[in-house]
């Protein structure tokens, strides 16, 4: 098989696969080739226009879905509150789509979540625990964002509220770039 018809091949599994990430490692078992052609395959079809994300659990195909709305939170809280604060937002029916930091240094550092359920957030825990990395938040002293989609602006308001009754929202500071609650 070509390059060329692996890479279409590739994009027909992400694209059956909807919105549930494919590994790396499922990829390249699949097309029996290394990792690394995998990645390059990736860098590939993103060169030409196709957005395809990188998660903790593999590639997602990015869908445009107009119908959902989406909201950014600023959030400060202990470490041992992660899953409390993911399992708030997707028991109310939100979508963590992304995490980022606002770094004095490196500017807006960010990574891709996509956590829809509770067994998101358990797999998303466990692959913190058991790793050397530590959550983005620890760079900006648990100072972070979380980029939330929903169904309708009444279900970001119900996490909004929850959010701030469990004392998790952060106020805007002088230097930060962008009043992200308008």
């Amino acid at each position: 098989m070509s390059g060329e018809e692996r890479r279409e091949k590739l994009l027909d599994m992400l694209s059956s696969a909807g919105k549930d990430a494919v590994s790396g490692a499922k990829l390249s078992e699949t097309f029996a080739v290394s990792r690394q052609v995998i990645v390059q395959d990736i860098a590939l079809l993103r060169a030409n226009g196709i957005e395809i994300l990188s998660t903790n659990r593999g590639y997602v195909l990015r869908v445009s879905d107009t119908s959902l709305h989406s909201r950014v939170f600023k959030l400060h809280h202990e470490v041992n509150e992660t899953e409390e604060k993911f399992n708030i937002i997707v028991d109310l029916g939100g979508k963590v789509k992304d995490v980022f930091v606002y770094h004095r240094v490196y500017g807006v550092v960010r990574g891709e979540l996509n956590i829809k359920s509770r067994r998101d957030v358990k797999r998303f825990m466990e692959t913190i625990e058991s790793g050397s990395s530590e959550l983005l938040m620890t760079v900006t002293s648990n100072y972070h964002y979380l980029t939330v989609t929903a169904e309708s602006e009444e279900i970001l308001d119900l996490i909004l509220d929850a959010l701030m009754e469990r004392g998790f929202l952060a106020e805007l500071k002088d230097y930060e770039p962008v009043n992200f609650w308008g």
